[in-house]
């Protein structure tokens, strides 16, 4: 029952992180929108930092399964990396708007 637990604790985080990591890059493209690109890039980076707290748990997860510790999968599971990939993609695309807002200013 513990491993389980320690499971859904790190799939929990895993959703957190990715959530807090998307409404970062959001942020961000709103501050860059109003024009406070040093704003924008705050989010940016907070939202890298979410997104590094993911990549960790996810180096640890695929470390136990090399090591022979398979982590059941569940649909939380593929929810959790669901959002990390969407996460990810939503900050790549933050960063190029971002960029966009710069030029513009420019």
């Amino acid at each position: 029952m513990q491993e389980e637990d320690a499971n859904l604790q790190t799939v929990m985080g895993l959703i957190m992180n990715g959530g807090n990591a998307k409404g970062a890059a959001f942020e961000a493209i709103k501050a860059a929108k109003a024009g406070n690109l040093d704003q924008a890039d705050a989010k940016l980076k907070e939202s890298d930092k979410f997104l590094a707290e993911a990549h960790n748990a996810q180096t640890d997860m695929l470390t136990k399964e090399a090591n022979g510790e398979h982590a059941p999968v569940t649909l939380l599971m593929v929810h959790a990396q669901d959002h990390i990939m969407n996460a990810i993609t939503f900050r790549d695309l933050a960063g190029e708007m971002v960029d966009l807002y710069k030029k513009l200013e420019d």
